[in-house]
């Protein structure tokens, strides 16, 4: 029995890694390249396509599979993640980035939350939007699901709103920057684009279009933002703690437990280790590339997990609060990147 069970669970695995497999095949083609649509966001697509298609027709035995993926696979990417940072990209930034990023975070998270009460929306939606547009995207979202255990049709409805906005502004910045609209030094728009762009993608994208020095600082400043996913979900976790414990109070049962994000912590301890650049760049490429793949099948089993319904069932809401945060981002970003920053570069 225990062997059927774990052979069904394999077969969901395989079809989470062999959707992933068709992720990169996809995300290799030219255009798909220009546009700099990570293999997780077509895994995610993908996973949807399935679910509004194929799912009925297969084994409700594969759906631990599935889930094994969106759940463990998912904090083993997260920690991996930690090999694409070191500490040294703090010092190469300095105090400018640091200072915009920790701005750009707590505002557009606890701004985030603030909006989605005053709008009625659901709490985990509202949360794991602010999240993903504050910090880095789908990863954040990922790393903030995995926090809370929320439904996985709400974390695909955050990722959905991050990609839209994230896709304009790497289109958008260059534009403008070319334009001439951005009254900033190259240093001063890197840190503009690096702590406002969404997806280390799109900063990556803009970057590189608005030519090399921009695109160094914007990388830098982006991994910076990556860095500080690690005291948020520590916070999360704390706050998913008191919220349990309330919860028990008022139910009468056992007082919640504060549930430490163990991967926040080993992602941290990673980041130490290729601070000390002990493993050759080939190695750490190949863990990189790893670590996308895992990434890739969390974000593809995620999608399995969502239905059409699902998001009818969110409704707009989410995409108008990603619209507001988007505003802030762009605005508020220039103002502190082209009057903040200064002071300590």
């Amino acid at each position: 029995m225990l062997t059927e069970k774990r052979s069904s669970m394999l077969h969901g695995v395989l079809l989470i890694a062999l959707f992933s497999c068709a992720a990169f095949y996809i995300g290799s083609a030219q255009v798909v390249r220009e546009l700099s649509l990570s293999p997780m966001i077509i895994g995610i697509v993908l996973g949807m396509l399935y679910a509004n298609s194929l799912r009925n027709n297969l084994p409700e035995t594969w759906v631990p599979g599935i889930q094994f993926c969106s759940k463990r696979i998912l904090r083993v990417g997260i920690i991996l993640y930690g090999f694409r940072l070191t500490f040294q990209d703090i010092l190469n930034v300095g105090a400018a980035g640091i200072i915009v990023d920790a701005i750009v975070v707590a505002t557009t998270i606890l701004g985030g939350i603030l909006i989605g009460k005053m709008m009625k929306m659901d709490r985990d939606i509202a949360l794991l939007t602010s999240i993903g547009s504050g910090i880095c995207g789908a990863a954040a979202v990922l790393g903030a699901e995995s926090t809370i255990q929320t439904k996985p049709y709400k974390t695909a409805v955050a990722v959905a709103t991050v990609v839209i906005f994230g896709t304009l502004s790497m289109f958008l910045y260059p534009i403008a920057y070319r334009a001439g609209i951005l009254e900033m030094t190259p240093q001063e728009v890197g840190i503009y684009a690096g702590a406002t762009l969404h997806e280390v993608a799109h900063a990556v994208g803009a970057g590189n279009a608005m030519g090399a020095d921009v695109a160094n600082v914007a990388i830098i400043v982006k991994m910076i933002r990556v860095m500080l996913l690690v005291p948020v979900l520590l916070i999360l976790g704390w706050w998913v703690a008191r919220r349990a414990a309330r919860s028990a109070q008022h139910d009468g049962s056992t007082k919640g437990k504060v549930a430490i994000p163990w991967f926040a912590v080993g992602f941290l301890a990673v980041i130490g280790f290729n601070s000390f650049d002990l493993l050759p760049m080939p190695v750490v490429d190949a863990i990189n590339y790893f670590d996308t793949f895992l990434l890739t099948m969390a974000m593809t089993a995620l999608g399995a997990e969502t239905s059409i319904d699902k998001f009818k069932k969110a409704g707009a809401k989410p995409f108008i609060l990603a619209f507001w945060l988007y505003l802030w981002l762009l605005g508020g970003g220039y103002l502190l990147s082209r009057y903040l920053a200064p002071l300590w570069l």
